[in-house]
């Protein structure tokens, strides 16, 4: 049986992108964005600088830490490099990526209310064991981010920078190709 993840757990999450070939969710360089800390894109491993791949699992909706977290939940996700940032939607995705769905582009955020939802995101299990409901470390879910109450599902796609694999945006399409917009947790 997997372990419930729970509000306060650190994780990696892993694309599935060309049978999970896709990275891990990383941040890289400075974010050019209005607001924005870092870029974010896939990398090789989870560890590619010192928790640049780490991201620690929060509620959006007040829930104790140690609580499981439910498929359906709202959550943040602070990633654990330097002073930490949130994973944010911040700007419109670039015109390559919108001919395929993309919606906004992604970046990280000193806090979890630089807009209102930017940095929330509602959490979906694929399936999980046992079927109670909860989330648990080794699923497949998918992001879906709450801007505009429609803010799209996190997903790879398109080339990503030096030192990354893959650019990460969202997309009106939980699964536009290859599933691209599915993650694999793992405990960091």
């Amino acid at each position: 049986m997997a372990e419930a993840l729970k509000y306060g757990d650190l994780i990696h999450l892993q694309n599935a992108y060309k049978n999970w070939g896709g990275g891990y969710l990383d941040t890289n360089s400075p974010s050019t964005a209005t607001g924005g800390v870092y870029g974010v894109s896939t990398a090789d491993g989870p560890n590619r600088g010192e928790g640049t791949g780490t991201w620690e699992v929060a509620s959006a909706d007040g829930k104790a830490a140690g609580t499981p977290v439910a498929s359906g939940d709202v959550i943040t996700l602070r990633n654990l490099y330097a002073a930490g940032s949130y994973l944010d939607t911040n700007g419109h995705a670039p015109a390559e990526q919108k001919k395929s769905g993309g919606k906004y582009d992604v970046h990280t955020a000193k806090g979890a209310d630089r807009g209102t939802g930017t940095a929330e995101w509602r959490i979906f299990a694929q399936t999980s064991d046992p079927k109670d409901g909860t989330v648990h470390i080794g699923d497949s879910v998918h992001l879906w981010n709450v801007y505009g109450g429609n803010g799209g599902f996190l997903e790879t796609n398109g080339a990503g920078p030096a030192a990354g694999l893959f650019e990460v945006v969202t997309n009106a399409y939980y699964n536009r190709a290859e599933n691209v917009a599915d993650w694999r947790i793992s405990s960091a």
